[in-house]
This record gives C-alpha cells, sequence and structure tokens, in this order.
C-alpha cells in the first residue's frame, strides 16, 4: 500500500513540500519517492527484502521516512525504536525484535540506481511493528499488516486526496500516530514539520509561523503551549481545531485552549493496539460532553463494556503482537480489542474512563508500569521498600509518586538521588517526580502492596 500511496503522491504534488526537518531541511514529493527508491534499492544489495525486519533507533528526521518507505517497497517490516528509551531498554526491546539490520543514524541508509520491479499489494503482509511501552518485564510489539494500514487511512481521509496543509509531528515517529498514519499524511498533501524534540516555545513558533488550521498531539503538551508566559505573543488566529489523543484531557485545559486559541476542542481515545482509531468527541459537542468523556465510537468502530473494561473492535486494530502469541491471546479475544482501560457508556451514548485494570498511569502521554520502576528504584542503597503510585498533575495529566521505606543506618534518599540513580536504566518520563517517605507500607490480605490505599493516603497529602 505504502508504495503506491508514495508514487501517486509524488505524481499528484510535485514539488510541494512533503517534509520540513528539525534543521529545516525541506524534501518536496517528488524528491520523496525518487529517494526511497534508491534506498528500497540499496536495502535490497544490503539482503534485505520481504519479512526482513528493519529497526530505526534514531529520532524524527527525512532520512527516518525514507526508511520506512524504501522498507515498505522491498516488502520488509519497519518497526522505529523510541529514542527516548535508555540503552537498556532499547537493548530489551531489539532482543524482542531480533530485526536483520538496525540503522542507527541517518548517514547509514544505502543508495542505488532505483529497481525496476515491483511487488503486488498483499492485505496481509507486515508493514510495520509497534512497540507499546519500553517495557513490562516483557516488550508488547503490535503487528499492522497492509489491511490495516489501509483500513486507517479510509478512516481518515474517506478514500480523498488532497486537502491537507501545514501539521506539526507531535510524537516521535516510532509512536503509532505516524507508524500507522503517514499514508494518510501522503494521500492528505500535507507538509509535516519535525521537531528534533517537542519543547513547547519550538511548537507554538512553529504552529504561528506556519499559520498551521490545526493543533494537535496530547493535553499535555496543550497545556504547557498555554502555560508559556509568551503565549500571547504568538499569532494563533489560524487554528481552527484542536485534537488532542490519549485519553481524557483535564477540564481546565479544554476550557483554557478553546479560549486562549480561539478553536474547537476534540478529544480522542485510543491506544497503539486500536491502531490510533477508536472514539472521539465532536467539536461542536456540549461542554459536558467534551469536558468529561472521550466520546463516541468513530463509524466503523465497535465499542462494548465487559466487566467494567472498554473493549474495541476494527479493521484498524492490531493482528498479533510480535512474537508473543499468550499476550495477542490474552489482549484480543473473538475478534475484540480488551484495551485494560475501565468505563462505562453514560446516558448520552458516550464512553467515559474510570482508570486502568492494571497499574499502569499515563504520564504525558507515554505509559508508566510502577512495578518497572520499582525495581530500579528498590537497587538503591537508601531503599529499603518502595511502591510508585499516580497523582493527577494539571499539565502532565499523571506523575509518579515514590512512597519510599529507607533502608535502616542510611540517610532518607531524596527525589532528586532517586531520580539520578534510575536515570541511566529508565526514560526520563518514568521517573518519579514526587516523594513520600513512610515507616512501611499497606499490604492486603494477599500480602500485596495495598495500591488503592496507598494511593489514596498519598492523594490525601
Amino acid at each position: 500500500m505504502i508504495p503506491g500511496v508514495v508514487r501517486e503522491a509524488a505524481k499528484r504534488f510535485g514539488e510541494r513540500i512533503a517534509i520540513v526537518a528539525p534543521d529545516g531541511e525541506e524534501i518536496s514529493y517528488r524528491d520523496l519517492y525518487l529517494r526511497s527508491e534508491r534506498v528500497a534499492a540499496g536495502f535490497v544489495r544490503q539482503g534485505i527484502g520481504p519479512k526482513k525486519v528493519v529497526a530505526i533507533t534514531f529520532g524524527s528526521s527525512i532520512e527516518y521516512v525514507l526508511a520506512y518507505l524504501a522498507a515498505a517497497r522491498v516488502g520488509a517490516i519497519t518497526c522505529g525504536i523510541n529514542p527516548r528509551y535508555s540503552d537498556e531498554e532499547r537493548a530489551k526491546v531489539l532482543a524482542r525484535l531480533d530485526p536483520h539490520a538496525v540503522l542507527s543514524a541517518p548517514e547509514e541508509l544505502p543508495d542505488a540506481e532505483p529497481l525496476t520491479h515491483r511487488f503486488g499489494v498483499d492485505p496481509d503482509r507486515i508493514v510495520c511493528i509497534v512497540f507499546t511501552s519500553g517495557t513490562t518485564g516483557e516488550p508488547k510489539g503490535a503487528v499492522f499488516r497492509e489491511r490495516q494500514l489501509a483500513a486507517i487511512t479510509m478512516f481518515d481521509t474517506g478514500g480523498a486526496w488532497g486537502g491537507g496543509g501545514p501539521m506539526l509531528a507531535s510524537t516521535e515517529l516510532a509512536h503509532v500516530g505516524f507508524m500507522t498514519k503517514l499514508p494518510w499524511y501522503l494521500r492528505a498533501g500535507s507538509r509535516i514539520h519535525m521537531l528534533k524534540r517537542w519543547r513547547a516555545e519550538d511548537a507554538l513558533r512553529t504552529i504561528s509561523e506556519n499559520k498551521m488550521t490545526s493543533v494537535g498531539g496530547i493535553a499535555a503538551q496543550v497545556a504547557l503551549m498555554l502555560r508559556l508566559p509568551n503565549f500571547d505573543d504568538y499569532d494563533v488566529s489560524s487554528v481552527k481545531a484542536i485534537i488532542v489523543g490519549g485519553g481524557p484531557s483535564p477540564a481546565a485545559v479544554i476550557k483554557e485552549a478553546k479560549e486562549r486559541f480561539g478553536a474547537a476542542y476534540s478529544v480522542r481515545y485510543s491506544s497503539t493496539e486500536s491502531g490510533g482509531v477508536g472514539t472521539l468527541t465532536a467539536f461542536d459537542a456540549p461542554e459536558d460532553e467534551t469536558l468529561h468523556t472521550v466520546g463516541r465510537p468513530r463509524d466503523g468502530i465497535d465499542l462494548r463494556i465487559e466487566d467494567d473494561e472498554v473493549l474495541l473492535r476494527s479493521p484498524a486494530m492490531l493482528s498479533e503482537y510480535w512474537r508473543d502469541p499468550e499476550s495477542t491471546a490474552q489482549t484480543i479475544v473473538d475478534g475484540w480489542l480488551h484495551t485494560g482501560d475501565m468505563g462505562y457508556i453514560d446516558d448520552g451514548g458516550c464512553l467515559r474512563l474510570i482508570g486502568r485494570r492494571k497499574e499502569m498511569f499515563i504520564r504525558g502521554g507515554y505509559n508508566v508500569y510502577p512495578m518497572e520502576v520499582e525495581a530500579v528504584l528498590g537497587d538503591h542503597p537508601a531503599v529499603a521498600h518502595v511502591a510508585v503510585v499516580p497523582k493527577p498533575d494539571d499539565v502532565m495529566g499523571e506523575v509518579g509518586v515514590a512512597v519510599v521505606v529507607p533502608q535502616a543506618g542510611c540517610p532518607v534518599p531524596t527525589l532528586e538521588e532517586l531520580r539520578t540513580f534510575a536515570s541511566g536504566r529508565l526514560a526520563a518520563y518514568k521517573l518519579p517526580e514526587d516523594i513520600r517517605i513512610a515507616p512501611e507500607l499497606p499490604f492486603n490480605g494477599q500480602q500485596k502492596v495495598d495500591r488503592r490505599r496507598l494511593r489514596e493516603e498519598v492523594l490525601k497529602k
């Protein structure tokens, strides 16, 4: 699918700019196609072809897109590795992936005379693997095939070409929001602006200077832009729509964003496993719906609640987890995706989320698993016992609180000491952002940490 889309986009949009890199380099639709063809030929010379896995470990760049397009061209499978992972996390993901080739820098892309033959479209061919998080004991890679990418493109374009304008890539390219939606961006003829790393002022400047009509991302990013002291110095009058994924947005953020951007606001709920599509609130939805729900399923998405868990079914959802049949069987049951999120459908037909079946929480759009963080913090010599629980945060949605029982005879550890200790083994977004010192941890009848009680105690302080 992707090779045909980029080839057709080159014909339709020609010299229109397709991508603007973090350093300002630009590439047209025509050159994006021609250069990806040369990289594809280079891959073939290196023995990269059908069913071979190519891992990309570097960040947002034109070369990342070229590598993805080229791999699809030769029937290979692309997996982006989040550059924010620590070395330990990256090693675990690569071990599970077991790729044929690893591209660790943009200059490693090969180059050769373009191929003359083409592969046919196979709906069941695997195109990409998107990892859901760094580690949860065992990392899991969501597999997407030609048919899923085709379905996702139809959800977003309805089959139309054109209509796209300048847009900001608000996530790392390894994220599901780029990996599964690249065909949509190409069909729309969008001009994608990349940042080396998302920062509020850089994002707001890019939106303002390029007269973007929509702002996309997660609630934490919107909140960070609104908190810039010089927000009002930027002209955001071109913005007509704010589209925020990753689950519910704080009501205060929605109200402020609508007022200060002067734009409509849509809340989107989805996941990596759902292919980045799920439910949404309409731009003209009643205030209570926008502020307190994640809306209704998009056309073509089935939703139901089973034992308080949110289940989704659609042609866009993952086909399986990479080399993990046990997790696949637990997550996809009778064609339904078990999300692990808890919720209910209100009297208005909207989905309201109330929590997650497991302890995982979302900090700024990234999944954080307490047991993983605890395993690292527990190695600190001054820590006897530790549990991590989330607390609400106006900007990030949720942040981690480390509840620590100090080791007898050792100085009580500080938050900064714990963060420094763990920074080499955990991505920054997983590090705790508050600390509580306790004489002991509460346990339930099964002699497990009573996380509900612990969180209640944290929220009281």
